[in-house]
């Protein structure tokens, strides 16, 4: 089912489980400013703490290695290593990421860093931000100190997490980080992501694999109506194509930039830009939780997906998740097919699959614990469609479950818990849940 290759593993991001945000020379995030906004996130809720995991990291690495995990999949924390976005960095931040990095290593963990998930320092956000051009060539220079001082220890460098919510839930929505609420810089944002991108794989690629993950979803329409499936080629396009189509194939859908045309003009794209963005991966990370049925709408809306006004998300009628996302590992089956057969080939991870769920602690005799069997059922029939993938001939290479530790969720605050590991905030006792021990033996077998 599994190549004894096959690489399992576990991820977190830094502004969700570290904590720390002023110690060392940290200087301030977009999330930082964003969390501390009235109204933008449920319950006041912060990542000052989070959990911890800058203290703890020696203690969650050495349960890390309980588990079995193969990789661990982090994210540097860009102001813990270059405070102002730019200048020299930071070498208290630096250290802190060799100590975790080496500590990884001495329990025979391969650390797998992503450059960028979502912390941006706020300094760069008051020049402009994403939608601005010259981010994407300061992330390029971040790329190249991060490289120098870890590419020693390190093989494997993603460059960014889902760009897609980066420039659309950031800037469309304002759901995100920075909180802005403009649909032409959001566009703008997007291609200076992918951009970005290309410039850091161009910097630290001499002697490093580079990746990119990605947020995809299988998108199906609602029926064969006109405007049904009108809605699911812009929602797809959105936020499938206008990623990939650059990264593998060198150039943006044409539809989508026609989706685009009234809202943003292509003069943020400069000649040579696509030839940066569009060369070859090393590996491709997909992230995956859930699929989309969509429908066309008679009342205009303003939505993350730009250029698609008259879309809407419809119920499918399945099972959902705490974050009332809905269940179906066939959406992952087809998303990894489409992959294979409408792309150029280049191996695939799973960097991201998991559910939040309404996890109780309970007492067993002198310890506690969590049964969470609605998160072991979706895990494992997410790992049965990777399997199912494989025997496809998809070039599926790894998987890495969201997330090691329960965190800070973003807009969501503490409420919603991914873990497989349970973390008291008030204590930062870590419980591992029915879910840790289930996963420990997928990956002592080699598979289900």
């Amino acid at each position: 089912m599994f190549d004894p290759g096959f690489l399992w593993g576990a991820a977190t991001s830094s502004y969700q489980i570290e904590g720390a945000i002023t110690e060392d020379g940290r200087g301030p995030s977009i999330w930082d400013t964003f969390a501390t906004t009235p109204g933008a996130v449920r319950g006041r809720d912060t990542g000052a703490i989070a959990a911890d995991h800058y203290h703890r990291f020696p203690g969650d690495i050495a349960l890390m290695a309980q588990l079995g995990l193969r990789a661990y999949r982090f994210s540097l924390a860009w102001p813990r290593i270059q405070p102002t976005g730019s200048g020299p960095a930071n070498q208290r931040g630096l250290d802190f990421y060799r100590r975790l990095t080496d500590t990884l290593l001495d329990h025979g963990i391969q650390p797998w860093p992503t450059l960028y998930h979502w912390d941006l320092p706020q300094p760069l956000e008051d020049a402009g931000g994403w939608p601005v051009r010259d981010t994407a060539e300061r992330f390029a220079e971040y790329a190249a100190l991060a490289h120098e001082a870890l590419g020693d220890r390190i093989a494997r460098w993603t460059t960014l997490n889902e760009p897609w919510c980066s420039a659309f839930l950031g800037y469309a929505t304002g759901r995100h980080a920075p909180g802005r609420r403009e649909p032409a810089a959001a566009v703008r944002a997007a291609h200076h992501l992918l951009l970005g991108h290309g410039l850091a794989s161009e910097a630290i690629r001499d002697s490093a694999r580079v990746g990119i993950t990605l947020n995809l979803t299988h998108v199906t329409p609602l029926s064969a109506e006109p405007a049904d499936l009108d809605a699911a080629r812009r929602i797809d396009g959105m936020q499938n194509r206008l990623f990939l189509d650059p990264l593998l194939r060198g150039a943006y859908p044409e539809d989508v930039l026609d989706d685009l045309g009234e809202v943003t003009g292509t003069g943020h794209v400069r000649d040579g830009d696509l030839k940066r963005i569009g060369a070859p991966l090393d590996y491709l990370g997909v992230n995956y939780y859930a699929p989309m049925l969509v429908a066309g709408s008679p009342t205009p809306a303003q939505s993350a997906y730009v250029g698609s006004p008259l879309t809407r998300v419809a119920d499918g009628g399945r099972p959902k998740t705490a974050m009332g996302w809905e269940i179906d590992e066939r959406g992952l089956v087809n998303l990894l097919l489409r992959l294979k057969d409408d792309y150029p080939a280049v191996p695939l991870y799973i960097t991201e699959n998991g559910a939040a769920f309404d996890d109780v602690v309970e007492q067993d005799g002198e310890r506690e614990v969590v049964h969470d069997a609605d998160r072991i059922a979706y895990l494992d029939g997410h790992l049965r469609a990777c399997a199912e993938a494989i025997g496809h001939g998809v070039p599926l290479k790894g998987y890495f479950v969201w997330s090691l530790l329960d965190n800070f969720e973003w807009s969501f605050g503490y409420g919603p818990r991914f873990g497989i590991v349970h973390v008291d905030y008030a204590t930062q006792r870590r419980t591992p849940k029915d879910s840790a021990r289930w996963y420990a033996e997928v990956i002592r077998r080699g598979g289900l």
